[in-house]
């Protein structure tokens, strides 16, 4: 398959650069490149996903407490006063 983008003259200098420097052809490198990105956008999403699940879990058996109360902890943590 072929895709065929546009890119500015600076990132097409950067990957033939980064091409030379790995004797490859710049073809194989953006694929490499591209292949990286999309596996970590995927693991991204997946621990995005598996700490959300982890609330709602949390929160349907009761391990949750107030907004006041998390404020509160913040507040204390980083060393914040309290707006009135």
């Amino acid at each position: 398959m072929s895709i065929v983008i546009s890119l500015s003259p600076e990132l097409e200098a950067q990957l033939c650069e980064k091409a030379a420097q790995q004797g490859q052809d710049v073809s194989i490198v953006v694929a490499e490149l591209l292949t990286r990105i999309l596996e970590w956008e995927l693991q991204d999403l997946e621990k995005a996903v598996a700490g959300i699940q982890r609330g709602l879990d949390d929160f349907e058996v009761g391990r949750s407490r107030s907004f006041e109360e998390f404020a509160k902890d913040q507040r204390r943590k980083y060393n914040l006063s309290v707006d009135s």
